[in-house]
Parts: C-alpha cells; structure tokens; sequence
C-alpha cells in the first residue's frame, strides 16, 4: 500500500529494462539483456568519459560493470525481493581512450542468501579490458521493502 511517507515505485526490474535508470542517463549506458542470471550493458565511451590522462575513467568502467553484475543478479530474484552490494572489485588490463564497451555480467555461484557475480568488459574489438567480481546478499522481507 502506499502512503505520503512511502509511495510505490516502479520495480527495479522494470526501471532496468526500459534503461529508466538515473545513473545510466548520466553516464549513457544501456541494458541491452537481463535474463537467467545474465546481463549486458553497453557504452559508446568517449572524451566525456576521461580522467585527467584522458583515458576512461576507472570509475565509469566500474559502473558499468556494476550495473551488468546488479543486472545479472536481479534476474534470478523472486518478485519480492530486492538486494545490496557487499563488495566491488575491478581489475583493469588496458586502457581505453574511446570505444564501443559491452559489459557481460553473470551470476557465478548461487547461494541461498550470499550470490557471487562476475563480469568481462570488452571493446568492439572483444578485446578484454577488465574484469570485475562482487558478492551480493539478496534481501527479503523488510529488508527488500522500498528498495
């Protein structure tokens, strides 16, 4: 039921795949797939994307890695739970300066409340840039409430 103090929200899952996500209009990227525990995101990465050096910055490939492993995890959830990142970690293998990414996030180990989930970013080249892994804990209950 919703109330002032709690309005309903479109489900996560929806927001997602109609790619209504405040982060991924920021940054530009898409959800092209979620399903069965898998998910892929893209990015056409440029000059707007670019540290001080001017390659891509660390931090938009790990969003959205992030965002392909959330993706990912969020497939295999029932319809009234939600989750939260534990940890995040991201290994980087080469730089980018502008590319065509794709992120392909995939539920590694299912456990009953703790999932581990991986993903490989790769240019239009499918050249690997980096890899990432995160466990995740799937919340039920008031837990998953408003989230």
């Amino acid at each position: 039921m919703s109330t002032p103090e709690t309005p309903l929200k479109p489900d996560f899952r929806t927001r997602a795949k109609t790619n209504d996500v405040p982060v991924a209009r920021l940054i530009g990227f898409e959800a092209k797939e979620a399903a069965d525990g898998r998910a892929t995101v893209t990015l056409a990465g440029g000059p707007q994307h670019a540290n001080p050096m001017g390659t891509l910055h660390g931090g938009i490939l790990c969003d959205i890695s992030d965002a392909a492993m959330g993706m990912a995890f969020a497939s295999t959830l029932a319809p009234d739970e939600s989750f939260t990142t534990i940890e995040l970690k991201v290994n980087f293998f080469r730089p980018v300066w502008e590319a065509r990414l794709r992120a392909e996030g995939r539920v590694v180990r299912r456990g009953s409340s703790i999932r581990c989930v991986a993903c490989e970013l790769t240019d239009e080249r499918g050249r690997l840039l980096a890899k990432a892994s995160s466990p995740c804990r799937a919340l039920r209950g008031a837990r998953a409430m408003g989230r």
